[in-house]
């Protein structure tokens, strides 16, 4: 076994491998769940964010560390990201000083570290990403808009992507596709959003007007 191997698999610093593996496995899904059409994010996100916006102990604390507002499954993974690095480098701080931690205080320590740079990191990933969701907007109000297909073409298969504007000007990106009696729908396509279903948006082909109206309503 190599080096890095004997590393990573030592029992003082199992709980970070552990966590950099998940990490790595929940991106890799999520960026292949996106390539066809859906995120596993949207599973459990929004009870999350329903959660956090209870007055509560554990929804203040969320809120708390989620300064940036990021999606659930984001800020997981970003958390794990950096649980895992600053867990290696207090063991490898440790190793040179000829000092054996045990696991679990070093998970401690780690995980106290990792509390206020997940609140500082997460303000700044904000910054970057695109504002694709918000705690405002109740995703039900959405049926009736019109919105763009961004993954498609929408048929009655696997579920695509469209992006709409909320009343408040927050872009969101969500799953959806073909009712059953219309035909595909291309990228780019306007799109009027009729019904919802437990996995996804129900969308047919916008109509003239409703187009009309909406692209004179953003110049205004």
């Amino acid at each position: 076994m190599s080096a890095v191997g004997d590393i990573l698999l030592a029992p003082d610093v199992r709980p970070f491998a552990v966590a950099a593996a998940i990490m790595v496995t929940l991106g890799g899904i999520e960026v292949l769940s996106m390539l066809i059409g859906f995120s596993i994010g949207e599973w459990f996100g929004n009870d999350v964010a329903v959660e956090a916006d209870s007055h509560n102990i554990l929804g203040g604390l969320f809120l708390w560390v989620n300064a940036g507002r990021l999606p659930f499954l984001i800020l997981f993974i970003l958390a794990l990201g950096l649980f895992s690095i600053i867990g290696f480098l207090l063991h490898g701080i440790a190793h040179g000083a000829g000092i054996t931690v045990p696991a679990w205080i070093s998970a401690l320590a780690a995980g106290a570290v990792s509390v206020p740079l997940i609140r500082t990191t997460s303000r700044g990933i904000a910054r970057i990403i695109p504002r694709d969701e918000t705690y405002a907007v109740n995703e039900a109000d959405f049926i009736g808009h019109v919105a763009q297909v961004s993954i498609g073409p929408l048929d009655q298969g696997l579920p695509g992507r469209v992006r709409l504007k909320d009343v408040f000007g927050n872009w969101h990106s969500v799953a959806a596709r073909a009712s059953p009696e219309s035909t595909p729908l291309p990228v780019g396509a306007s799109v009027l959003l009729v019904d919802r279903d437990a996995r996804c948006f129900i969308a047919i082909s916008a109509p003239a007007d409703l187009i009309t109206q909406q692209q004179t309503s953003r110049r205004a």
